[in-house]
């Protein structure tokens, strides 16, 4: 075992999956309601979170080659998460009805005040191994996609237009997928270090 967990990592990550699945739900209600693509992507990315802490908490106490296994299950997670956006995105594109502005926004920010707590809560640990660092991109990467959100719903509102909600869509798809990337290149790292320790 490489070392006990930071008693303060795991105490942040049992709240933030708190705070994650309640937004899941939320978002997701909503998205649907409004016919929001942005909206269900960020939900599913609540959802993916969520799935990604009980992943931490259960790797936490063990070596670091079963902790960078689990990052790189993550980091495929990000990445397919990122492909389904764009998918969903040119979905709505071809069927999608206008969003709901309002709904977007001010839920939007509700995800935004969700995520920067839980940011805050995880950035003293974003400079550790690949799983604690998969941990605080995740956060990062959704407070960004929440202040996407509420941008495109101002131009869903002024514009009348479905394309805001689509182009925030696939920003979102964007820094999944180069998150994923980089979480996947660390993780790997760490397990060819540790299998070389090892022998």
């Amino acid at each position: 075992m490489d070392g006990a967990p930071d008693p303060g990592f795991r105490r942040a990550l049992w709240i933030v999956l708190a705070i994650n699945a309640v937004m899941f739900g939320v978002e997701m209600i909503s998205g649907l309601f409004a016919h929001s693509v942005s909206l269900q992507a960020d939900a599913l990315d609540f959802l993916g979170d969520s799935a990604n802490y009980i992943l931490t908490l259960m790797v936490l106490s063990m070596s670091m080659r079963w902790r960078s296994s689990a990052a790189l299950v993550k980091g495929a997670t990000m990445g397919l998460f990122g492909l389904w956006v764009i998918g969903q995105a040119a979905w709505n594109l071809y069927y999608g009805a206008l969003p709901g502005a309002f709904v977007m926004g001010s839920v939007g920010f509700l995800a935004l005040v969700a995520n920067v707590a839980s940011a805050g809560l995880l950035y003293t640990f974003r400079s550790g191994n690949a799983n604690m660092r998969s941990v605080w991109l995740c956060s990062r990467n959704d407070a960004i996609g929440n202040v996407a959100v509420m941008l495109a719903a101002g131009g869903v509102f002024s514009l009348g237009s479905a394309w805001p909600d689509l182009l925030v869509a696939l920003v979102m798809a964007g820094l999944a997928l180069s998150s994923s990337v980089l979480i996947i290149r660390q993780a790997t790292g760490e397990l060819r270090s540790s299998v070389a320790v090892a022998e």
